[in-house]
């Protein structure tokens, strides 16, 4: 019952510009400026495709880049490294043959990736829609191991000291052995919500301590060795008179800034918190079901819908908004330099100045077509150096630069 109702929510809440906006409860996006005039070049290095990307799955599949590899999936069952400064293909497998490890269901195609994977030395562990991880080699892609977990990995992964630690849909966070896979302990909510929005924010660790948001509208702090929580944090308030009205998931990533980390809930709260501690520092109205971003004196996030924000993050005060892409559905914000990127609906790549958040540039990723064929953006950019990777459903990746105009 509960994942029928996360797949209704998200198509009508995360998803809602993919389809209709002849629906009464469905905003149509912001049209975008015909005569815009960009205030800064951008550059396209490269573009590859990794499989079909993310699909009809409704995951935002996000690519790594670790020592100058980058590292993609797909939910058909596509693992490839590419060059990061150049695009090409550094190595690139499918699991397409009676599962990728050659075990069990021989009538299954694929490891179908949902979470993005992680890297760490020459170990990549990736997660998959049917609750598995896979351990590789990250230099060829060969397999290592495989672990089987009760629930979907839509997260990626994070590897730590000998540990791959893996959230699950169901609420649940694991430890792995990274060098076998075995479980060495498991995490789980005291209590799991009815009704949640589709998706988890990727693991923080630092420290010897595991940062995540759960479903709760919580940040939760637990040891890395044993997997024993240490504190909680309210980052959502969990009121409304129906199920709907009390969503309050924490399904961005938690940010860490010196010693204070940064966290926000749907239907929730922008919260900063003393990591040692738990203690709460300051806290702002503020609802998004994405990840933020911070550079400088400034957090950036954006809403739930899509508006764009910059906050003081000493007190938690704005600093600016834009709305002139609402509803467009925009990913969770990257920072580039002076400029913040995000990605929307239909396939564009939008540049914003730091300072004002006027903006500064916007690129299409997929190809010019109409609306209704346009290739949405969901996954946060990753910026790398001077250069931000965008990655869309259909698993096109774009590499960016920026200079002057």
């Amino acid at each position: 019952m509960k994942r029928i109702l996360l797949i209704t929510l998200t198509s009508l809440v995360a998803l809602a510009g993919c389809h209709s906006f002849k629906k009464e409860n469905v905003q149509p996006p912001t049209p975008l400026a015909k005569h815009f005039k960009p205030t800064v070049q951008v550059t396209r290095l490269w573009r590859v495709s990794v499989g079909d990307g993310a699909g009809e799955s409704g995951v935002r599949l996000r690519p790594t880049v670790v020592a100058g590899v980058l590292y993609a999936d797909s939910t058909d069952g596509k693992l490839a490294a590419f060059d990061a400064t150049t695009g090409k293909t550094l190595w690139s497998k499918s699991s397409r043959i009676h599962g990728w490890f050659g075990w069990g269901d021989k009538k299954r195609k694929d490891a179908m990736y949902a979470g993005g994977p992680a890297v760490s030395g020459d170990l990549l562990a990736v997660g998959t829609l049917d609750g598995h991880v896979y351990g590789v080699n990250a230099k060829d892609g060969s397999p290592r191991w495989q672990a089987e977990l009760d629930s979907e990995v839509l997260a990626s992964p994070a590897i730590a000291n000998d540990l791959v630690v893996v959230r699950t849909e169901d609420g649940r966070v694991y430890g792995l052995d990274a060098a076998t896979g075995k479980r060495r302990w498991v995490y789980g909510m005291d209590n799991v919500p009815l009704l949640s929005l589709r998706g988890n924010g990727s693991l923080l660790i630092a420290k010897g301590v595991v940062f995540f948001g759960n479903d709760d509208g919580k940040l939760v702090a637990l040891r890395l060795d044993t997997g024993s929580k240490l504190w909680e944090q309210q980052l959502g308030s969990g009121e409304g008179r129906t199920e709907i009205e009390r969503l309050d998931d924490v399904d961005g990533a938690i940010l860490l800034d010196g010693s204070t980390l940064y966290g926000a809930a749907y239907h929730g709260n922008l919260v900063a918190v003393d990591g040692p501690s738990g203690r709460p520092l300051w806290s702002h109205p503020f609802s998004t079901y994405d990840s933020l971003a911070v550079s400088g004196n400034a957090i950036y996030g954006v809403s739930d819908d899509s508006t764009v924000w910059a906050f003081d993050k000493v007190g938690g005060t704005d600093i600016w908004k834009n709305d002139s892409l609402k509803y467009r559905w925009l990913t969770a914000p990257a920072v580039q330099g002076d400029y913040v990127v995000v990605g929307d609906m239909e396939g564009y790549v939008h540049w914003l100045q730091t300072g004002d958040g006027a903006l500064a540039a916007r690129e299409r990723l997929s190809m010019k077509l109409p609306l209704k064929s346009a290739t949405p953006i969901r996954a946060q950019p990753l910026v790398v150096g001077d250069i931000v990777y965008v990655e869309d459903v259909k698993g096109h990746i774009g590499a960016y630069r920026l200079s002057a105009h």
